[in-house]
């Protein structure tokens, strides 16, 4: 499996980026993790890139249901602006709403959409379905 150079976690559960950043290391698929809790805060971290602040992440675990800014107008920010072409995005969610199971699909940037919690089979699903080259 190929190690990427960074994940991004965007999540507004502490106890659930805890969770995710532990089966992450675990699993040794990245060199960084960057964790931020909501969709503004994910797009402050992706303009600080441009700035070479920050590392360009390859991958991006996205919950859907935040304060602020939730997962789908990060999506819609997102799409708006210079963005690097290779980040991939997997949505994270607890949502049990059929209409967001849909939704994710009419966005060509979001690979699949995924149930809370992370595994390491989905992980591992992730990573080997698109990132192998």
């Amino acid at each position: 499996m190929k190690k990427v150079n960074c994940i991004l976690l965007i999540e507004d559960n502490e106890f659930i980026n805890v969770y995710n950043r532990k089966i992450i290391e675990k699993l040794n698929v990245t060199e960084t993790i960057e964790v931020i809790e909501d969709g503004q805060e994910g797009l402050n971290y992706l303009s600080s890139i441009s700035r070479h602040e920050k590392p360009d992440p390859d991958l991006i675990f996205l919950d859907i249901n935040m304060p602020r800014m939730n997962g789908w107008e990060f999506i819609e920010e997102y799409l708006k602006i210079d963005r690097h072409p290779k980040t991939k995005i997997v949505i994270l969610s607890t949502s049990p709403n059929p209409d967001d199971i849909k939704k994710y699909s009419s966005f060509k940037e979001i690979l699949c959409f995924e149930k809370k919690p992370l595994t390491k089979e989905k992980i591992h699903s992730v990573m080997t379905k698109y990132f192998t080259k």
